[in-house]
């Protein structure tokens, strides 16, 4: 593939995060009394803000009880989290191997930076990833396009040489919005067949696809 820059998104892109948020969720939600939410339920907010995965699970729309579960939630990710957050197999080498190539690496996420590093830095150099954009340093959630477009400028890249990869309907309107291309990866819960409805260069079923000419 002809790009320079290749940005990610993190949760089912590059990581399985998703026993550790399903803890984090089932923990705040059972102790505030919606202990019937499923797993597959919780599964299917991935990528989303805290405040909407919460409200879509709960139905609550009011702001300051949205709030009280976001801060319980940050209490318990700090235990759970990355404890239970694992890269996919073909996520180091893929990377690697892009950087080989000396692409610029970045990573634009709703996630907090600083759980994204707490991971990565078990298992790369500092430095390795050139930019992490996350939930803290925008004041849009995707499908907005800042994070993508703050990364591209930071990385005084074009957006003609830029790809972002996602795994989600959000990642495809994010990359829409920004006016870059994408490629999706079904890693999770979002199917090939929905993916395919947005612009995409390609649908992957492994990372290991990038590398393919």
């Amino acid at each position: 593939m002809n790009y320079t820059t290749y940005l990610f998104d993190f949760d089912y892109t590059l990581a399985d995060s998703s026993r550790g948020i399903i803890t984090c969720f089932r923990n705040v939600l059972t102790r505030h009394g919606y202990a019937e939410v499923t797993d597959d339920e919780i599964k299917h907010t991935i990528g989303r803000t805290l405040e909407e995965s919460f409200s879509v699970l709960t139905g609550v729309t009011d702001a300051g009880r949205l709030a009280d579960f976001k801060a319980a939630y940050r209490k318990e990710a700090d235990t759970h989290m990355t404890v239970n957050t694992v890269l996919f197999l073909e996520t180091k080498s893929v990377l690697t191997a892009l950087k080989d190539s000396d692409a610029q690496l970045g990573i634009i996420s709703t996630k907090y930076r600083f759980r994204i590093k707490e991971l990565l830095d078990q298992h790369f150099p500092k430095g390795f990833i050139d930019i992490i954009v996350g939930g803290e340093d925008v004041k849009e959630a995707k499908p907005s396009p800042e994070g993508l477009l703050s990364a591209i400028k930071q990385l005084h890249a074009t957006k003609a040489e830029t790809l972002y990869i996602g795994d989600s309907t959000i990642d495809a309107e994010t990359a829409q919005a920004a006016g870059i291309d994408f490629a999706g990866v079904i890693h999770g819960v979002t199917t090939a067949q929905e993916l395919s409805k947005h612009p995409h260069i390609k649908i992957m079923n492994s990372l290991e696809e990038l590398l393919e000419d």
